[in-house]
């Protein structure tokens, strides 16, 4: 099995949900790129990776969601996803540090307003040609208490019956991965 993790916001491949991922599916390919901050970058990198490498599975972790949902026709789980990451980022204009190490060596990025710009552009069409092959395709996973982004009312509105809610807040720890996602993972791969 090969799975495709996107990373959050000011995270990296390296960040310790792509660890747990290849920890608990062992014999599992986990794919896990820094993705840049600017929009048609990060799009551009993660289709090409879709192409190139045909993940069985792609995991998308709060802005990972936003990105995993845009891969068209491919099984997903979106985990607290952020389907409006300007909105965040416009409050975070300026320089901001990366909380986990990235492959370029890079500790910190700028978000300016022409990113915020980029990601609106992507919001206002983000839900546009959805049918009812691509809401199989998706399963929203939602933290209880997530206290960062809450997306879950939205999700189901354009996936309806997609939805798991699992108890935590909105970063995963081992146990909840091991716990609350595995066995999702396994039952989306099962129907392949």
């Amino acid at each position: 099995m090969k799975i495709l993790f996107i990373h959050g916001l000011a995270s990296s491949g390296a960040y310790k949900m792509a660890s747990t991922l290849r920890i608990l599916l062992k014999g599992s390919e986990v794919i896990a790129p820094d993705v840049p901050i600017n929009p048609s970058e990060a799009l551009g990198l993660l289709e090409g990776i879709c192409r190139d490498e045909d993940p069985d599975l792609v995991a998308g972790l709060s802005l990972g969601g936003f990105w995993a949902q845009k891969l068209r026709g491919r099984r997903k789980i979106l985990v607290n996803p952020d389907f409006h990451p300007s909105k965040l980022l416009r409050s975070k204009l300026g320089v901001m540090e990366y909380l986990s190490p990235r492959r370029d060596g890079a500790t910190s990025f700028t978000i300016t307003e022409e990113i915020c710009r980029g990601y609106e552009a992507l919001e206002n069409v983000e839900f546009e040609g959805i049918d009812a092959q691509e809401t199989a395709l998706t399963t929203g996973m939602f933290a209880d208490h997530d206290e960062m982004v809450d997306c879950h009312d939205e999700f189901l509105a354009h996936y309806p019956g997609r939805a798991h809610r699992y108890p935590g807040t909105h970063l995963p720890n081992f146990p909840e991965i091991k716990k609350y996602f595995l066995p999702v993972i396994e039952n989306e791969i099962s129907h392949e």
